[in-house]
């Protein structure tokens, strides 16, 4: 019989490259911060530590949300989609979850023809990273 993590683990579908969607939702407003990827291990990490990891397709290695910048997203709750090839994950996230500054990810909108910004930086990149992008 296999632990409750491996068989979370086995229920879910990860593409060829063996990652997962992840969308992450401020647990007590429902605003959604972001969109990442997942792979079995970080899941496995975020599941066991409670501190969200992520998979880091452009540096292909774990990605601890708020390793480098302090805004650091806590694990509420795991909701897989009916498919089990998605991840909602209600996070109580600490600071802004978007590398720009901004709260979240989602900032820009399309209307009437054009992409408008929604929402300033709420602190500078320079301030997060302690360089310029």
């Amino acid at each position: 019989m296999s632990d409750p993590l491996t068989s979370l683990l086995d229920a879910l579908s990860f593409d060829a490259n063996g990652l997962i969607p992840a969308i992450a939702q401020q647990h007590d407003s429902g605003e959604v911060l972001m969109m990442a990827w997942m792979n079995r291990d970080a899941l496995a990490e975020t599941l066991n530590t409670g501190r969200v990891c992520y998979w880091s397709r452009s540096r292909h290695a774990l990605w601890r949300k708020g390793e480098t910048s302090g805004q650091v997203q806590t694990l509420v709750a795991l909701r897989p989609d009916c498919d089990g090839d998605t991840l909602l994950l209600l996070v109580d996230q600490k600071g802004v979850a978007c590398h720009t500054g901004r709260r979240t990810c989602f900032y820009r909108e399309w209307q009437d023809g054009a992409l408008i910004t929604l929402m300033a930086p709420e602190v500078s990149v320079e301030e997060l990273y302690g360089k310029a992008p």
